[in-house]
């Protein structure tokens, strides 16, 4: 519920806790947690229909297929940026950005949601730097604004297109949402948006949840110098909240298996195009079938061994570099990552053969 109604406009607001998960606990909790869940349903519609009426400096709007229009990122310039980080404070209300409470180089407030903030930033930037070298978010060294304390115990993070905000959670559902995988997962949208966009809808919109979903999970594994096999491939391991029977929001390993609690319902994720989910919710299911793409990287990966932000991560990030494709499906998206296991390491390469292998075992031949 936090993309815009016509998926087809500049920016996307991009949320970590999906529409069917709100769904359902507006079915399926108390009174004040239906309340809560339907008010964020409306937050998310407000949301959109105020973001659909802003332009963006840094996008340009191109005819597509069938006379639409999708969002491709200008040029970047080659200067290469410091990083330049601003955390706010949002009161718990619902006004961006808030109160500027940390800027770069400044220590730590004592606030943890302002500090966790500061330092997901900072690893997220470091990966796509050190490792990509792309000069932050847009490949321009675009400062990286985060607000924290966003509404009052609300239920979500979210990208709006220019910076992230974080809610607190209300304590029952939901704990902090400045985890780090949820960080590098939100910061990671903003990726795509100016690397040329991949619609938010259907199969590209669930690509464009996937790419998230791979960053978050390897800006963490590089933190903590965790590899392949060591790393848990969790999404969102540790929000929820005390009493609710799940790890994470979704899980790479294992999509399907994150969560299973009477309020939340169950983990909705497919692992195989055999049970890919066809429903108009979600726009097209864009947080449910990324389990399948998910997999895949996960599978190749664990094929590769070692860690997994370097040769997977590789192909993956040149993959969405050379996609030109705004409305990619999985077959198209899985060809370009082969594509880029060939530019990289050569045809033939044991690099090449795995990920043929990886995307085979979850139902997608190329």
């Amino acid at each position: 519920m936090c993309s815009r109604p016509n998926q087809y406009h500049r920016h996307s607001i991009n949320c970590i806790i999906p529409p069917h998960m709100l769904e359902v606990v507006a079915m399926r909790g108390d009174a004040s947690m239906r309340k809560m869940a339907n008010t964020m349903l409306k937050q998310s519609s407000k949301v959109r229909e105020e973001r659909a009426s802003q332009a963006s400096g840094s996008m340009v709007e191109v005819d597509a297929p069938r006379g639409l229009f999708v969002s491709v990122a200008l040029a970047a310039t080659p200067q290469q940026h410091s990083i330049d980080r601003e955390i706010y404070d949002g009161e718990n209300k619902a006004a961006l950005p808030g109160k500027l409470v940390r800027k770069e180089g400044d220590g730590p407030t004592g606030d943890d949601e302002v500090d966790r903030a500061y330092d997901g930033a900072g690893d997220v930037y470091d990966l796509y730097s050190k490792e990509y070298q792309r000069d932050s978010l847009d490949g321009d060294g675009m400062k990286l604004v985060a607000t924290v304390h966003h509404r009052r115990k609300y239920n979500n993070a979210f990208w709006d297109g220019t910076q992230m905000a974080y809610g607190d959670g209300d304590g029952v559902l939901f704990k902090t949402f400045t985890e780090p995988s949820v960080v590098a997962h939100e910061m990671s949208h903003g990726v795509v948006q100016f690397s040329g966009g991949l619609v938010y809808q259907g199969q590209s919109g669930a690509l464009n949840e996937s790419f998230a979903d791979v960053f978050g999970a390897l800006s963490l594994q590089r933190k903590h110098g965790q590899t392949a096999s060591q790393a848990s491939w969790l999404i969102g391991e540790g929000i929820l909240g005390p009493d609710i029977n799940g790890v994470a929001l979704r899980s790479m390993k294992a999509p399907g298996t994150a969560y299973s609690d009477a309020v939340l319902g169950k983990d909705p994720q497919p692992y195989h195009m055999d049970l890919f989910v066809n429903t108009t919710g979600d726009n097209g299911g864009v947080h449910i079938n990324s389990g399948i793409p998910n997999h895949a990287f996960y599978l190749y990966a664990q094929y590769i061994g070692g860690n997994a932000w370097e040769v997977p991560g590789q192909i993956w990030y040149k993959a969405l570099q050379k996609l030109n494709n705004p409305m990619a499906t999985f077959t198209d998206w899985a060809a370009q990552t082969l594509d880029a296991a060939i530019d990289l390491h050569g045809l033939g390469s044991i690099e090449m053969v795995m990920l043929r292998r990886a995307w085979r075992l979850v139902g997608i031949g190329v």
